[in-house]
């Protein structure tokens, strides 16, 4: 019988909304938060998530958040680990491209 790990979206959404932030869109593995200042990425773990900060925001602005959201995280089991910055890039009226860079 083949193991099928679920994503924790419902905690996510949990420590998100308990900083005062909210989930703007899910899709896949990816959760976009509002402002897309972070972007969550599901690894496979049930506990573990790693989180993207996007590269057009200041570091020194979002460590308060970031710093909050990973409390929120250890207090309901869940790791945010620190990943490469992402960058989004409209590619026309409907879509978007991304790209995670390396550290």
């Amino acid at each position: 019988m083949s193991h099928i790990t679920l994503n924790p979206l419902g905690k996510v959404r949990q420590i998100v909304e308990a900083i005062g932030m909210e989930v703007s869109y899910a899709h896949d593995d990816l959760v976009f938060l509002e402002h897309n200042a972070f972007l969550l990425q599901f690894t496979g773990s049930e506990t573990e998530i790693l989180i993207h900060r996007n590269i057009e925001a200041a570091a020194e602005e979002l460590a308060g958040d970031l710093a909050r959201l990973q409390a929120e995280a250890q207090s309901v089991g869940l790791k945010l680990t620190e990943a490469g910055p992402y960058h989004l890039t409209p590619v026309d009226e409907r879509n978007i491209s991304l790209e995670i860079l390396e550290e």
